[in-house]
C-alpha cells in the first residue's frame, strides 16, 4: 500500500484530494494497489493538485492518509451511487474531521457522455454501429437502498440517448433482474459494460459467470475507473472543485 500518496508532488503542491473506493476486504492490498493506479491516471489529467487515494477496506489507512493532509483536502467518492458507502459509512470513518465529500463519479451528469466516447471507440475498433449492437451494464445493485439500481437506470437511459443502441439491458450482482437475466438471449453483436468503478471481486468473478452462465457471446469493456475519457472527467471535476475552494 502507500502509492495513493505521491511525496514530491505533495511537497510541491499546495492542493490535495483523495480519491476513495470501496476495497476488497477479503484481500486489501491489491485493490489499494488498483486505486492508487487510477489516482495516478487521474493526477495526469490535474498535475496542480496531488492526487491521493485510500480503499475502506484497507484497516485504518483512509485514517493515517486523511492524519497526513489538510483538513479542507476534499474526498473524491469513486463510487457508482451516492448510496450507502458515500452517505454513511464514508462520513462515520471521518469521524470528527470535517473534510468534505464530493459527489460520486455514478451521479456525475456527465459520466454517460465520457462513457459514449468510450464506447464510440469500442464500437469502431469492432467495426460494429451502435443501432445493431446490445449493450449489457452490470451493476452491483442492493438489498437495501434503491440508490444503485436508480442510478445505474438512470445512466443507462442517458448513454441509450446518446448512443443510440439496439437495446441496453441493466442486469444486477445484488437484486433482480441479475446480470445472467439481463444478458440471457442476446445476439452475437453485444457488449458488457461493468457499471464498477474498480475490478473487484464482483468484476473479476460474479459477472463472468453471470454471463457464462447466460451463455454471453460478445465482448467485457473496462470498468469506469480504467476508462481514460472517465479519469480525464474525475480530473476536470477535481480541478472545478479546488479553483472553487480556492475563490472562496
Amino acid at each position: 500500500m502507500g502509492k495513493g500518496s505521491n511525496t514530491t508532488l505533495s511537497m510541491i503542491n499546495s492542493k490535495h484530494a483523495l480519491l476513495v473506493a470501496h476495497g476488497q476486504p477479503s484481500d486489501p492490498n491489491p485493490a489499494e494497489d488498483d486505486l492508487a493506479e487510477i489516482a495516478n491516471q487521474i493526477q495526469t489529467n490535474v498535475p496542480e493538485v496531488t492526487v491521493h487515494s485510500a480503499t475502506l477496506a484497507s484497516c485504518g489507512y483512509l485514517e493515517t492518509v486523511l492524519d497526513r493532509l489538510p483538513a479542507s483536502t476534499p474526498i473524491y467518492p469513486l463510487f457508482t451511487s451516492d448510496g450507502w458507502f458515500v452517505t454513511t459509512a464514508l462520513p462515520r470513518r471521518l469521524g470528527s474531521r470535517v473534510n468534505p465529500i464530493m459527489p460520486p463519479i455514478g451521479i456525475d451528469p456527465d459520466l454517460p457522455q465520457a462513457v459514449a466516447q468510450h464506447l464510440r471507440d469500442a464500437l469502431s475498433a469492432r467495426g460494429w454501429q451502435a443501432r445493431d449492437t446490445e449493450l449489457v451494464v452490470a451493476a452491483h445493485g442492493s438489498g437495501r437502498s434503491l440508490n444503485p439500481a436508480i442510478a445505474a437506470q438512470r445512466f443507462a437511459d442517458a448513454l441509450q440517448s446518446l448512443a443510440g443502441f439496439a437495446r441496453i439491458n441493466v442486469g444486477y450482482v445484488e437484486q433482480a433482474p441479475s446480470i445472467a437475466d439481463a444478458a440471457r438471449h442476446c445476439g452475437n453483436q453485444v457488449l458488457c459494460l461493468p457499471f464498477f468503478a474498480c475490478a473487484g471481486g464482483h468484476v473479476q468473478d460474479d459477472i463472468p459467470l453471470a454471463l457464462t452462465e447466460a451463455s454471453f457471446q460478445g465482448d467485457t469493456l473496462p470498468v469506469l475507473g480504467y476508462i481514460p475519457s472517465v479519469t480525464s472527467l474525475i480530473a476536470r471535476r477535481i480541478s472545478e472543485y479546488s479553483d472553487t475552494a480556492a475563490g472562496d
